[in-house]
């Protein structure tokens, strides 16, 4: 991933509402979300979401299909991915005491098939 993209997706995130939203997407897995369902489990208004989730879009890190009348967003998992993995791409000089810690948080999401993270 090249700097630029990373700036644009942590300035995505830095926001208390985007982050919020990222994270239950997160959790919903690859099925994601209706945007109203999404709304109401954060208590915010649906043109407030729009807008957050619309900045995340155009940061690469969620995109939506829609389902009927709902539009239903995901994470782009590749992307979080990647940027996860710029994060830690000169981890603590190799350090693997620093760095173990860190593999187990990926690993124990379950998400070993999505991404190999090398410490």
């Amino acid at each position: 991933m090249e700097s630029k993209l990373a700036v644009s997706a942590l300035a995505a995130l830095a926001h208390e509402g985007r982050l919020a939203a990222f994270r239950l997407l997160v959790k919903a897995g690859r099925e994601g979300m209706a945007a109203g369902v999404l709304a109401k489990a954060l208590g915010v208004l649906p043109n407030t979401l729009s807008a957050n989730l619309t900045i995340l879009s155009h940061a690469g890190l969620v995109e939506n299909r829609r389902a009927g009348k709902s539009i239903i967003y995901t994470v782009r998992y590749a992307e979080m991915t990647a940027l996860l993995q710029f994060l830690m791409e000169d981890c603590c000089a190799g350090s693997s005491d620093i760095c173990a810690p860190l593999v187990d948080i990926a690993l124990s999401c379950g998400c070993e098939e999505e991404a190999t993270i090398h410490a």
